[in-house]
């Protein structure tokens, strides 16, 4: 589904990723784990058009390095970066259907799909998003981008700074993702969550794929946990 092979990225003349090379398969979730600097935000970035690369990413076999990041999106693959960007001037409303008009017809997402999903942003759409609270504001980064009706979705630390019933809430979601067909590579600092709700794991390390596998096989190599993973 998605395949990326031979990714190098750079920052003006800082070289960052380094030979890169992955793939994300129909139906799964991939936790992109490793330290903060490791490469993991340049790689979705990269994916999805927003920094300078060279090397293979294959979306549905279609080469797709070199596209506008607008173009991207509208080739069915969702980004809900760290830093959420929502828009805080307008509503919870009008931020979802901002998201909507990148969808064609048929889409699988409407408004009643998002506030069923999530009742409290319900309760909160007419509400300015810059006022909502942090987990609210990372339901409402998702729900915009599942308007969109992507068939992938990247996810960039989706937990960083929330409650923990709300990280068990956007974990359970991300599940009920893929039983709707969605693949998702999340991006995530939290183990015991990533590890959990993952078909496959991968490591990055200094802008490398340093492990390429299960979670049970990432749980029984504390060599590159300890390498890789541990601060």
């Amino acid at each position: 589904m998605l395949k990326i092979q031979n990714l190098h990225a750079y920052y003006g003349k800082s070289h960052v990723l380094h030979g890169v090379d992955f793939e994300v398969r129909s139906g799964e979730i991939v936790a992109l784990l490793g330290r903060n600097g490791s490469g993991r935000s340049t790689t979705a970035k990269a994916i999805m058009g927003l920094v300078d690369c060279e090397g293979s990413v294959r979306w549905k076999d279609q080469e797709i390095v070199g596209r506008k990041a607008y173009e991207v999106a509208h080739l069915g693959l969702g980004y809900v970066p760290e830093s959420r960007d929502i828009f805080p001037t307008l509503t919870v409303h009008q931020n979802l259907l901002l998201g909507q008009k990148g969808a064609g017809k048929g889409s699988r997402w409407g408004f009643d799909d998002m506030y069923a999903m999530f009742p409290r942003l319900k309760e909160r759409q007419h509400t300015e998003a810059g006022v909502l609270s942090g987990g609210e504001q990372q339901m409402l980064t998702l729900c915009r981008t599942l308007m969109g009706d992507p068939d992938l979705i990247i996810i960039d630390e989706p937990t960083e700074g929330l409650a923990p019933k709300i990280v068990e809430l956007v974990a359970e979601y991300l599940q009920k993702l893929k039983a709707r067909g969605i693949s998702v590579l999340l991006i995530e600092q939290k183990l015991t969550i990533a590890m959990s709700i993952s078909d496959r794991a991968l490591v990055m390390g200094h802008g490398s794929i340093v492990f390429d596998g299960t979670p049970q096989q990432l749980k029984a190599d504390p060599a590159v946990r300890k390498e890789w993973l541990e601060v």
